[in-house]
Protein backbone atom coordinates (compact mmCIF):
# COMPACT_ATOMS: atom_id res chain seq x y z
CA UNK A 1 0.00 0.00 0.00
CA UNK A 2 1.22 3.52 -0.80
CA UNK A 3 1.75 5.83 2.16
CA UNK A 4 -1.03 8.11 0.95
CA UNK A 5 -4.24 7.48 -0.97
CA UNK A 6 -7.01 9.93 -1.74
CA UNK A 7 -10.52 9.10 -2.89
CA UNK A 8 -13.17 11.50 -4.15
CA UNK A 9 -16.41 10.07 -2.83
CA UNK A 10 -18.34 10.68 -6.04
CA UNK A 11 -20.01 7.31 -6.65
CA UNK A 12 -20.50 3.89 -5.01
CA UNK A 13 -17.34 2.40 -6.56
CA UNK A 14 -15.10 5.14 -5.13
CA UNK A 15 -16.69 4.60 -1.71
CA UNK A 16 -16.11 0.84 -1.99
CA UNK A 17 -12.44 1.36 -2.89
CA UNK A 18 -11.99 3.82 -0.03
CA UNK A 19 -13.49 1.36 2.47
CA UNK A 20 -11.30 -1.45 1.14
CA UNK A 21 -8.23 0.74 1.48
CA UNK A 22 -9.17 1.56 5.09
CA UNK A 23 -9.76 -2.12 5.85
CA UNK A 24 -6.29 -3.01 4.48
CA UNK A 25 -4.44 -0.11 6.13
CA UNK A 26 -1.77 -0.99 8.69
CA UNK A 27 -2.35 -0.12 12.35
CA UNK A 28 -1.52 3.48 13.11
CA UNK A 29 -2.58 4.89 9.73
CA UNK A 30 -4.93 7.90 9.85
CA UNK A 31 -8.17 8.42 7.90
CA UNK A 32 -9.56 11.89 7.24
CA UNK A 33 -12.85 12.60 5.48
CA UNK A 34 -13.30 16.25 4.59
CA UNK A 35 -14.92 18.65 2.21
CA UNK A 36 -12.66 19.46 -0.77
CA UNK A 37 -10.53 22.58 -0.56
CA UNK A 38 -11.03 25.47 -2.92
CA UNK A 39 -9.77 25.08 -6.45
CA UNK A 40 -7.30 27.19 -8.45
CA UNK A 41 -10.09 29.03 -10.29
CA UNK A 42 -11.67 30.09 -6.98
CA UNK A 43 -8.29 31.20 -5.67
CA UNK A 44 -7.56 33.24 -8.81
CA UNK A 45 -10.99 34.87 -8.61
CA UNK A 46 -10.36 35.88 -5.00
CA UNK A 47 -7.25 37.85 -5.99
CA UNK A 48 -9.06 39.56 -8.88
CA UNK A 49 -11.74 40.72 -6.44
CA UNK A 50 -9.25 41.80 -3.78
CA UNK A 51 -7.18 43.73 -6.32
CA UNK A 52 -10.29 45.64 -7.42
CA UNK A 53 -10.95 46.66 -3.80
CA UNK A 54 -7.30 47.67 -3.47
CA UNK A 55 -7.37 49.85 -6.58
CA UNK A 56 -10.77 51.48 -6.02
CA UNK A 57 -11.26 52.08 -2.30
CA UNK A 58 -9.54 53.81 0.55
CA UNK A 59 -10.06 52.64 4.13
CA UNK A 60 -9.37 54.30 7.49
CA UNK A 61 -6.11 53.04 9.01
CA UNK A 62 -4.58 54.74 12.04
CA UNK A 63 -6.86 57.73 11.50
CA UNK A 64 -6.05 58.31 7.82
CA UNK A 65 -7.81 57.22 4.64
CA UNK A 66 -5.37 55.01 2.72
CA UNK A 67 -5.28 52.43 -0.05
CA UNK A 68 -4.87 48.90 1.25
CA UNK A 69 -2.94 46.10 -0.43
CA UNK A 70 -4.99 43.13 -1.70
CA UNK A 71 -3.64 41.03 1.20
CA UNK A 72 -4.93 43.64 3.67
CA UNK A 73 -8.35 43.64 2.00
CA UNK A 74 -8.34 39.87 2.39
CA UNK A 75 -7.80 40.29 6.14
CA UNK A 76 -10.51 42.96 6.40
CA UNK A 77 -13.10 41.13 4.28
CA UNK A 78 -12.51 37.73 5.84
CA UNK A 79 -12.95 39.28 9.31
CA UNK A 80 -16.20 40.90 8.16
CA UNK A 81 -17.36 37.60 6.64
CA UNK A 82 -16.87 35.96 10.03
CA UNK A 83 -18.82 38.85 11.57
CA UNK A 84 -15.60 40.27 13.00
CA UNK A 85 -15.78 37.83 15.87
CA UNK A 86 -12.13 36.77 15.82
CA UNK A 87 -9.94 37.28 18.81
CA UNK A 88 -7.70 40.34 18.71
CA UNK A 89 -4.37 40.40 20.51
CA UNK A 90 -1.97 43.20 21.29
CA UNK A 91 0.99 43.04 18.93
CA UNK A 92 4.49 42.29 20.23
CA UNK A 93 5.60 45.88 19.60
CA UNK A 94 2.18 47.53 19.89
CA UNK A 95 -0.75 47.61 17.52
CA UNK A 96 -3.36 44.88 17.20
CA UNK A 97 -3.32 41.47 15.52
CA UNK A 98 -6.35 39.37 14.52
CA UNK A 99 -5.91 35.76 15.52
CA UNK A 100 -7.00 32.53 13.94
CA UNK A 101 -8.62 33.47 10.64
CA UNK A 102 -7.35 31.57 7.60
CA UNK A 103 -9.19 31.32 4.29
CA UNK A 104 -6.95 28.37 3.45
CA UNK A 105 -8.90 26.38 6.05
CA UNK A 106 -12.20 27.07 4.29
CA UNK A 107 -13.75 24.20 2.36
CA UNK A 108 -14.86 24.69 -1.22
CA UNK A 109 -18.49 25.50 -0.26
CA UNK A 110 -17.58 28.01 2.47
CA UNK A 111 -15.03 29.64 0.17
CA UNK A 112 -17.73 30.05 -2.51
CA UNK A 113 -19.95 31.71 0.13
CA UNK A 114 -17.03 33.99 1.07
CA UNK A 115 -16.61 35.03 -2.58
CA UNK A 116 -20.33 35.84 -2.78
CA UNK A 117 -19.98 37.90 0.40
CA UNK A 118 -17.12 39.82 -1.23
CA UNK A 119 -19.23 40.42 -4.37
CA UNK A 120 -22.11 41.74 -2.23
CA UNK A 121 -19.76 43.97 -0.26
CA UNK A 122 -18.30 45.25 -3.53
CA UNK A 123 -21.76 46.14 -4.83
CA UNK A 124 -22.56 47.93 -1.56
CA UNK A 125 -19.27 49.87 -1.62
CA UNK A 126 -19.31 50.70 -5.34
CA UNK A 127 -16.43 48.46 -6.37
CA UNK A 128 -16.81 47.44 -10.01
CA UNK A 129 -15.14 44.62 -11.88
CA UNK A 130 -14.26 44.44 -15.54
CA UNK A 131 -16.80 42.15 -17.16
CA UNK A 132 -14.18 39.90 -18.76
CA UNK A 133 -12.01 39.53 -15.67
CA UNK A 134 -14.58 38.10 -13.24
CA UNK A 135 -16.69 35.02 -14.02
CA UNK A 136 -20.32 35.11 -12.87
Amino acid sequence: MNDRRMFVLAHPESRRRAMACVADAPDGFVVTVQEPRRNNDQNALLWVLLTAFSEQLEWPVNGAMVKLAPEEWKDLLSAAYKRESQRVAMGIDGGMVMLGLRTSKMGKREFAEFVEFIRATAAHRGVVFERDEVPA
